[in-house]
């Protein structure tokens, strides 16, 4: 049985090359699944520049409207919370550099700790109140699905033991790290195949829109 520093370094050397390898072929074959779909060729004489309309589409579909909002404010609010909290935490904590710069040879400033410390209880926080509202909605209680569980499991877990993992807390900061590294893998390996993958499918599929309808002079 392996003991904490041998479990940490599973993490960091093996483990870590098991999930990347399944993340980045995954999401290579979801992309390519995504881009080989049957579409009918257009022979229509283009009313717009679909480039054009498919960029924008992107950039505007990225904002909610007004009406949307109203109706929604809660679940948007949490969304936008907890999507850019995740960012953040990823891309702009000191560690998560130094590790990306281990790999990419180059890095990049990135935000006080105890910012981002902050951050992380604002993320946990809209974490749990999208599944409070998930289980006392009658309608989004009735369509989730066991999947849907799964991933904001593997979401917030990441999270969770990375904060902990910061403030030494509840169990010796080996077994916290390694339990955050592999909690983190176990994202990687499920992303690809969970609706995780729309952070990389959702912008096709707003700049396929925007194009159609640019090419029919509609704008989306």
């Amino acid at each position: 049985m392996m003991d904490e520093g041998a479990l940490l370094l599973w993490a960091r050397g093996t483990g870590f090359q098991i999930a990347f390898f399944i993340f980045c072929v995954g999401i290579v074959l979801r992309l390519v699944e995504i881009l080989l779909l049957g579409r009918k060729p257009n022979y229509a004489e283009a009313r717009g520049n679909p480039v054009e309309g498919g960029l924008r589409t992107i950039v505007s579909r990225s904002w909610v409207y007004q009406g949307t909002f109203a109706r929604s404010k809660l679940t948007i609010l949490l969304g936008y919370v907890f999507h850019l909290g995740i960012f953040f935490i990823l891309l702009l904590f000191i560690p998560h550099i130094a590790f990306f710069a281990e790999i990419l040879g180059f890095s990049w400033a990135g935000l006080p700790s105890p910012l981002i410390d902050f951050i992380s209880v604002l993320t946990l926080l809209a974490l749990l109140g999208v599944l409070i509202h998930r289980l006392q909605d009658k309608v989004l209680r009735f369509l989730s699905t066991r999947m849907d569980y799964i991933v904001w499991l593997v979401t917030f877990l990441p999270v969770l033991t990375g904060y902990l993992a910061y403030h030494h807390l509840f169990f010796s900061y080996q077994l916290i790290l390694a339990l955050h590294l592999l909690s983190v893998q176990l994202l990687m390996i499920l992303f690809p195949f969970t609706k995780l993958m729309h952070a990389f499918s959702l912008f096709i599929a707003r700049f396929y829109n925007g194009a159609d309808a640019a090419r029919k002079g509609v704008e989306a």
